[in-house]
């Protein structure tokens, strides 16, 4: 009995040790916890060889994130070269359709003075018909208003003097009346070449805005093309990069341990909480200025319009009144956001042919609508206005950014406070975003002031 008794003893003690195994397991709050198991015990040459593992790979790293960090700055400078050539596009396409409208209204002038050249040709044709039909009926009817018998028929001088006036002031007031219309016919005429002159120079402007239109399609294309390759290219090394980071992880956990792997994630929630509290703070602002939406729209919220107006808030609160609403490349104008275009390359590939917005051009044709009228393109735009540095830029003074007044891609509008108001690019919306100084012009364009 007494050794049962122990050996209940032995299984009440492991029943208590497995309890309170249990219990430590589930904590306090019930919820089970998996428990890693003690790491191993590497020899000291394993550990040095996991080392110098750990630390060719973090060679790795460095050399692929140095490659990935020279990639996207060419990334970067294609996206802008792209947005640049898409303007340009925008540029000929308008210039285009001018030289058209110029060529069809020189078209237009040309045909109806040659009209005239024309009918002024009838009459005289007519009036010479008319004059030659005189001028044999004098001579064979032998009348008094013009013939040879009009003055062999004739009774006294006096008669005879009187018949051949007579003649002669029909004859001549029918010369004087040709005379004038061929004087009229060669005023037409003049008018004729010259307007068949500003034809030619119409279409000739026609014809080189229709190859420039080409040829900046054509670059587009090009700049299209080579920013898809580097794209390509950058997917790669995001893909190298992400592997060795993989095998450097790998590689720390077998040096390290859980400790490892705790450092990054320690690592990782500290950035999440930067994150975090910076998207708390971005609300909060959002918060505190409902206009603005802090660069978005809720889903489903229609777009309110808001009136047009000359004053510099009326063109803000008409700019701030589209947050949201989707970018369309040739989007946008004074009664608010259209279809967008086709271009042969990015636009088309995000649909922009198929969406109802604006392009950053667009956006501040709207705004501006109860000030000037604008054309739909930023180099344009550039020169419709003051020109003030940006040291001295205000709210509701237009930003643009490019190389130079002829190499201008983007447009934006500036709030204060260093933030803006702009239509970015395809795939995104109008948003409220800080100014970005990176290849901004050196000079703001203010309409109002």
């Amino acid at each position: 009995m007494r050794g049962e008794a122990g050996s209940g003893t032995g299984v009440r003690r492991g029943m208590t040790i497995g309890a309170l195994g249990i219990a430590l397991l589930l904590g306090v709050t019930g919820t089970a916890v998996a428990v890693p198991p003690p790491p191993p015990n590497p020899s000291d040459s394993e550990i040095n060889s996991s080392k110098a593992e750990a630390n060719a790979k973090a060679g790795d790293v460095g050399r692929l994130t140095n490659q990935l960090a020279q990639a996207e700055s060419k990334l970067s400078q294609l996206n802008d070269d792209v947005e640049l050539k898409m303007e340009e596009a925008n540029k000929a396409r308008v210039d285009a359709e001018t030289a058209q409208d110029e060529a069809a209204q020189a078209d237009r002038e040309a045909k109806s003075a040659r009209t005239e050249s024309d009918a002024a040709q009838a009459a005289i044709d007519k009036a010479r018909a008319d004059l030659d039909k005189f001028a044999a009926a004098s001579f064979q009817q032998g009348s008094t208003v013009g013939s040879v018998s009009a003055y062999l028929t004739a009774d006294s001088p006096k008669e005879l003097l009187g018949r051949a006036q007579l003649l002669d002031a029909v004859g001549g007031s029918r010369l004087n009346a040709l005379d004038t219309m061929k004087r009229a016919q060669t005023d037409k005429s003049n008018k004729d070449a010259t307007a068949r002159k500003k034809l030619e120079i119409a279409q000739e402007r026609k014809r080189a805005a229709e190859a420039a239109k080409h040829e900046a399609d054509n670059a587009q294309s090009a700049a299209q093309h080579a920013q898809d390759t580097q794209a390509t290219q950058n997917e790669k090394l995001e893909a190298d990069k992400a592997n060795v980071e993989k095998q450097l992880f790998e590689a720390q956990q077998k040096v390290s341990g859980l400790q490892g792997q705790r450092q990054r994630y320690e690592d990782w929630k500290a950035q999440k909480a930067r994150e975090d509290e910076e998207r708390a703070r971005q609300a909060a602002l959002a918060a505190s200025r409902p206009s603005q939406g802090g660069g978005g729209r809720p889903a489903g919220r229609p777009v309110q319009s808001a009136p047009a107006g000359a004053s510099v808030e009326a063109v803000v609160q008409r700019a701030l009144s589209q947050l949201g609403v989707v970018y369309a490349w040739g989007g946008g104008n004074t009664s608010g956001p259209t279809r967008g275009i086709r271009d042969g390359g990015t636009a088309d590939r995000y649909g922009d042919y198929n969406k109802i917005g604006f392009d950053c051009s667009g956006l501040m044709i709207y705004a501006f609508a109860g000030v000037k009228p604008l054309p739909h393109y930023s180099g344009y735009q550039y020169d419709a206005g003051r020109k003030v540095p940006l040291s001295q830029m205000r709210r509701g003074d237009m930003l643009f950014w490019g190389g130079s007044a002829r190499g201008i891609h983007h447009v934006a509008m500036y709030l204060g406070n260093g933030q803006m108001v702009e239509a970015p690019q395809s795939g995104l919306r109008v948003r409220i975003a800080p100014v970005r100084y990176g290849g901004i012009m050196p000079y703001a364009t203010r309409l109002i002031g």
